[in-house]
């Protein structure tokens, strides 16, 4: 799989995976998750032209996983990662993440941040092996504060969730 910056044709396929890789929140009792809409294709675009949109493509150049990130307080934000559950166990989305890593070193990026659910296998246990810490509340940044509060006010506080930060 090759890596490389999502276009604009192509949001609306991001939209997919998004959708078929939540669905696996429904077996684990989580099915609020699993039917909570992806980005719109606006919010998509805006990370696309910002060159925060990155997609991991196979061989006809078909996505199969992407990452957006955000720029929060000096670090680059992993706003989502997504991989298609067909495309699952590859190292598709530690893949994305490795590139987002390079570009935020590259772009002097002190870290990268995360928002993510404790007691989901694929989420905080995932990140932990992907080099990612836990971030106490007192440890966040004002910008992580905000994105926090954001989730919270759409209900994502129902379950327990976590900062991680992985520092570059």
């Amino acid at each position: 799989m090759a890596i490389r910056t999502a276009r604009l044709d192509e949001l609306p396929r991001l939209q997919d995976i998004e959708r078929a890789a939540g669905l696996c929140f429904r077996d684990i009792g989580m099915p609020q998750i699993a039917d909570d809409e992806p980005p719109t294709l606006d919010e998509l675009a805006a990370f696309q032209r910002a060159g925060l949109a990155w997609v991991s493509v196979d061989g006809a150049g078909t996505p199969g996983a992407y990452l957006i990130a955000g720029r929060v307080d000096g670090t680059l934000h992993v706003e989502q990662v997504s991989v298609h559950p067909d495309r699952a166990r590859r190292g598709l989305g530690r893949g994305l993440l490795e590139h987002l890593a390079g570009f935020a070193g590259r772009e002097g990026a002190s870290a990268l941040t995360l928002t993510t659910f404790t007691e989901v296998p694929w989420n905080a246990p995932y990140y932990a092996r992907c080099g990612f810490r836990p971030l106490e509340d007192a440890a966040l940044s004002p910008g992580l504060r905000e994105i926090r509060a954001r989730e919270a006010a759409h209900g994502l506080d129902r379950w327990p969730r976590v900062c991680m930060r992985r520092d570059l």
